[in-house]
């Protein structure tokens, strides 16, 4: 396992773990005030041996890619709708899971009560309430169920800081997984007919 890792709970997919925090230290080094970007995750093995040459472009063999996932970024999602359009994906079966990096505002569960209903309404509370934190979250999901979270928060903007655990996003954990389950191609039959 890699040294750069912290401990990692039993449950934890190690090699998802450690392509979380990749993503979280490529986009930290981007800085703050980033769109959302979303991954595939493949199976490094599996890479090499599709595409030797890129394989070979970023160094890796048989030895060094076996039990790894390769991050590969995709296309910018509207960084209006981001969570919106993630539900309208679907992965091929090449990819063995997926990450997004979205920045969000959070605030204290006290402020929940003075949340108002409007969207719009809502976002300017968000920003202007004084003890609000930006925070960047990373998360990826396997197919095989596996989770992991990585989460920077920018008053604490340093690699020490950095949180990580299986569930500490559980919508976005959610939205991700729907986009890796299998797509029926014919419509199932209506159990009320």
């Amino acid at each position: 396992m890699d040294n750069d890792l912290p401990t990692l709970d039993p449950a934890v997919d190690p090699a998802l773990a450690a392509a979380v925090l990749e993503i979280e230290s490529h986009s930290a080094e981007a800085g703050w005030d980033q769109p959302g970007r979303l991954y595939a995750l493949v199976d490094t093995a599996a890479l090499v041996r599709r595409e030797p040459a890129l394989a070979s472009a970023m160094g890796l063999d048989d030895a060094s890619a076996q039990g790894s996932l390769t991050p590969v970024e995709q296309e910018q999602l509207p960084p209006d709708r981001f969570e919106s359009t993630l539900a309208s994906i679907a992965w091929g079966p090449e990819v063995s899971g997926c990450a997004a990096v979205v920045e969000r505002l959070v605030l204290p569960p006290a402020a929940d009560d003075a949340m108002p209903d409007d969207p719009a309404e809502a976002a300017t509370y968000a920003a202007e309430h004084p003890d609000r934190q930006e925070v960047r979250m990373v998360v990826g999901v396997t197919r095989t169920g596996s989770s992991y979270c990585a989460l920077r928060l920018r008053a604490h903007d340093d690699d020490q800081s950095v949180v990580g655990g299986a569930d500490l996003v559980p919508e976005l954990i959610a939205l991700l997984g729907a986009t890796l389950e299998p797509v029926d191609d014919e419509p199932e039959d209506d159990p009320r007919e």
